[in-house]
């Protein structure tokens, strides 16, 4: 088995933690340990497993580790991969065992979150740490940037380019051959029929940018 622990004990953190265990049902793979949260006092109790410290503390961890990334917002996930640079640390990509992916020319990089009930058919590519939520669905031909995050329920139409540290609200949906610009985010529910530019907040039916931001 291999050690395991969550970066972020946040609701998304602790519905990791529920992945996991579903990876582990048939096949124990993984030892959760617990978490590291810079936002919680170490060694706080959380659904029966402790704090185990900050993020800065994994640069000290002296044994193999694999790191789980619980967080949402991709531009905080970005942040806490350029801080972290122990080599005892990997990123496995976690998918459960529910989800449905093609054996047709499919890749997905490292250190991504796929949730139960996502749907991911042929001739893809997920960069990494891209985190796909319940019950997302990635149509033919697309590619997805790293440290995108799609939250419950998006619908990811064929020929679609979403470039890097995209946010996408729960239950938005996406149009084939369009590109989402570079950490654009775009709002719950929203319906994307044009291409949007990169660093714009983007809402409604259809989705127009309604500011433009600068995350980096």
């Amino acid at each position: 088995m291999q050690d395991i622990v969550i970066i972020g004990a946040g609701g998304f953190g602790r519905e990791v933690k529920t992945l996991i265990d579903a990876i582990n049902k048939d096949n124990k793979i993984y030892n959760f340990l617990g978490f590291y949260d810079d936002g919680i006092e170490k060694g706080k109790i959380i659904n029966g497993f402790p704090i185990l410290g900050g993020v800065s503390d994994l640069n000290i961890v002296s044994k193999p580790l694999c790191i789980a990334l619980g967080l949402g917002d991709p531009t905080t996930k970005s942040k806490v991969i350029a801080s972290v640079s122990n080599t005892n640390l990997s990123f496995p990509t976690l998918i459960h065992p529910s989800v449905i992916i093609s054996d047709d020319d499919v890749i997905i990089g490292n250190g991504c979150i796929i949730c139960a009930g996502t749907i991911i058919t042929c001739n893809i590519k997920i960069e990494n740490y891209v985190t796909l939520n319940l019950m997302c669905t990635v149509g033919h031909d697309t590619f997805i940037d790293s440290f995108s995050s799609f939250m419950p329920s998006v619908n990811i139409s064929g020929e679609v380019k979403i470039e890097e540290k995209v946010y996408v609200g729960t239950g938005a949906k996406i149009i084939n051959q369009l590109t989402i610009g570079k950490s654009t985010i775009v709002g719950a529910g929203a319906v994307v029929s044009k291409s949007l530019p990169e660093f714009c907040t983007a809402v409604g039916i259809p989705a127009k940018p309604i500011k433009f931001h600068n995350n980096d």
